[in-house]
């Protein structure tokens, strides 16, 4: 019997409320995520909100390295229906970082490829955007900050210029 998938909040720099524009870049061996932080501005009033692209600069960017991993889904559920997710019971919150122990997702790639513990020091996790939800397994990630915009920074990061 496998044990029971819980949930544990990771501290991962949090995503914009509004707009966090993830992009994700991955290869065979690295995944780089690049979004937009949430960096409270003391003299927005609430109207007029300010419109951002991937190619707005100034922007606060959280940069996620994790090389190696091993799988990623990027897709829904978004912030408004991650209820309907099927690790909400246990806690997962939009514009957060998770940890899955006992990742019955990194179980099911153990069985498919037919060999026990294949993928042991691998750790399951999720960061919920606004739009989108991000999970990926990888034996661990660093993350990093730049400035400008998000779709610069991540081609920065992955060694292009945009």
């Amino acid at each position: 019997m496998s044990a029971v998938e819980t949930l544990l909040p990771i501290d991962v720099p949090p995503s914009s409320a509004g707009a966090p524009l993830p992009h994700v870049f991955a290869d065979e061996g690295r995944l780089v995520v690049a979004y937009i932080v949430n960096i409270p501005d003391p003299s927005f009033d609430g109207t007029n909100p300010r419109s951002v692209s991937p190619v707005t600069g100034n922007q606060a960017v959280a940069i996620l390295t994790a090389d190696p991993y091993l799988a990623f889904q990027f897709g829904p559920p978004n912030d408004e229906a991650i209820s309907g997710h099927r690790l909400y019971a246990l806690g997962l919150r939009p514009y957060e970082g998770f940890e899955v122990i006992n990742s019955s997702w990194i179980a099911s790639l153990e069985k498919a490829n037919r060999v026990p513990d294949l993928f042991s020091g691998y750790r399951h996790f999720i960061l919920t955007f606004h739009d989108s939800t991000l999970e990926f397994i990888a034996k661990d990630f660093s993350t990093s900050f730049r400035e400008g915009a998000v779709l610069a920074a991540l081609m920065e990061s992955v060694g292009h210029r945009a």
